[in-house]
């Protein structure tokens, strides 16, 4: 068979239209994954007793298992435990009425969460310690040192890491073709299923990620050269 030229513009054309949800399955994973990891590394520091202990299980457990294993015990597991919820108080709703990329958006916030805790934790590590000292020697309180001062120069120094993290969620988006999500990767299968161009079309799909990943680069570089003043960089 002929290579295509023009079937990957075609194949492109079709794939661009899912760009929406394909962010939307890497931002908003990484937004509540963000939130998880607050709490795991506020746990950590104000050692929370029993806290601490799900919180290594939860990180350990998630890091440790591949994002398409997550996404399947959510997709399999949650809608009969929402039915049987549904059924014991009836509600008459039904897990049916979910749609299917919110169970990848939940599988990937939990997975974000494990690796966004142990990158903020990396980032208040290579704090140096006088600066908390200072700030308690001010009358910040615990909670405020971790809000102003600890929190904040974690996140600053972490911004590489968060590209690397980020970029990869862009890319993990792909497995959620396995439960039938419409997002680029599954879209190429999709289109190039007529006629077995499915070379052509992941060519097509892999232009589409390269320019998603270099807008994602350029992005964390401007953050980076703005953050680096904060911490008299250059």
């Amino acid at each position: 068979m002929p290579f295509d030229f023009p079937f990957i513009a075609s194949a492109m054309k079709e794939m661009i239209k899912t760009i929406p949800l394909t962010l939307i399955m890497a931002v908003l994973p990484f937004v509540f994954g963000f939130l998880v990891a607050l709490v795991n590394i506020m746990v950590r520091i104000f050692r929370i007793k029993w806290l601490v202990a799900c919180s290594r299980f939860y990180v350990s457990f998630f890091r440790s298992t591949p994002a398409i294993l997550h996404i399947m015990l959510i997709y399999l597991g949650i809608p009969p435990i929402a039915d049987q919820i549904s059924s014991f108080f009836h509600i008459g709703w039904s897990a049916n009425e979910i749609p299917v990329a919110m169970f990848v958006i939940m599988a990937l916030s939990l997975t974000a969460g494990a690796y966004l805790t142990e990158i903020i934790r990396s980032g208040i590590l290579a704090m140096d310690t006088g600066q908390v000292e200072a700030a308690y020697s001010v009358g910040l309180t615990p909670g405020q040192t971790f809000r102003r001062v600890i929190l904040p120069q974690a996140l600053m120094v972490s911004i590489p890491n968060f590209t690397n993290l980020g970029i990869g969620f862009l890319h993990t988006t792909s497995i959620a073709a396995i439960v039938a999500v419409p997002e680029i990767t599954g879209t190429a299968t999709i289109v190039a299923s007529d006629n077995y161009a499915f070379l052509e079309a992941f060519i097509g799909a892999a232009m589409i990620y390269w320019i998603l990943t270099l807008m994602i680069e350029t992005v964390s570089g401007i953050l980076e050269k703005r953050t680096a003043k904060f911490q008299g960089g250059t």
